[in-house]
């Protein structure tokens, strides 16, 4: 049996592998989304000066990743709905499951990568922000973040093209992504390296894509100045 091309290119021309990949596409970047949002919660309680929220956010990084993602995704498809009965509606959907596993695991990657950013930022300059008059929540955000994003931003960009890969297993709760689109065809014509070629296709382009972009907004944040020979971060410059 010999790689057919008509076939491959059919596969990978057709809506369904582009619905697929769409989905693929939206699925990581939107659970990366609330997975910054969430980290950047558990980040705060992992700095904080009191124990008690320090524990939490601890508590909180330790039990997501310590345990698979896979097997969060089956509690919350096949367990939450015997657990919770609105989840037993219609409005609960594969996609809002999957959606929802991914946020919670990653959050807590996330919350590590933001909380060694934060620390990263020197003392000193925490001190001399409440020197001159501001207040700790705006230490943070004029301060403190802006040198953050930077120390951030590759991590996370490496984490979002691994949390892409990881949509192949929405397939164990039938969400048809990019994965479990290519392993339909395969069912019915068995033709492995046509359809799995395809998929490999398109994983290279978004990932492509997305490294691009990673660079882009790397670029946005690198310490440069004005004028030659400085190194100032734009965002310190504009927040004075």
């Amino acid at each position: 049996m010999t790689f057919d091309r008509d076939i491959f290119w059919s596969a990978l021309t057709s809506a369904e592998f582009l619905h697929g990949a769409w989905l693929a596409l939206a699925l990581a970047v939107v659970s990366m989304a609330l997975a910054t949002v969430i980290g950047f919660g558990v980040a705060l309680l992992r700095i904080a000066t009191r124990p008690i929220p320090r524990a939490i956010g601890s508590a909180y990084v330790w039990f997501f990743r310590a345990i698979p993602t896979l097997l969060v995704l089956l509690i919350i498809w096949n367990a939450g709905p015997q657990l919770f009965p609105a989840l037993r509606d219609h409005w609960f959907t594969p996609f809002l499951a999957v959606l929802f596993g991914f946020a919670v695991v990653e959050a807590a990657y996330m919350a590590e990568i933001l909380r060694s950013a934060l620390e990263s930022v020197d003392e000193g300059q925490h001190l001399a922000a409440r020197a001159i008059g501001l207040a700790p929540h705006r230490v943070l955000l004029k301060v403190v973040l802006p040198q953050a994003i930077k120390v951030a931003l590759p991590p996370t960009g490496n984490e979002l093209i691994a949390l892409l890969k990881y949509t192949s297993l929405a397939s164990v709760i039938s969400l048809r992504e990019l994965l479990t689109t290519a392993q339909n065809g395969v069912s019915v014509t068995f033709r492995y390296a046509e359809y799995y070629s395809a998929a490999l296709v398109y994983y290279l382009v978004i990932v492509s894509a997305l490294m691009g972009v990673q660079a882009l907004i790397e670029r946005r944040y690198r310490w440069v100045s004005r004028a030659a020979g400085a190194t100032v971060a734009p965002q310190a410059v504009a927040a004075r």
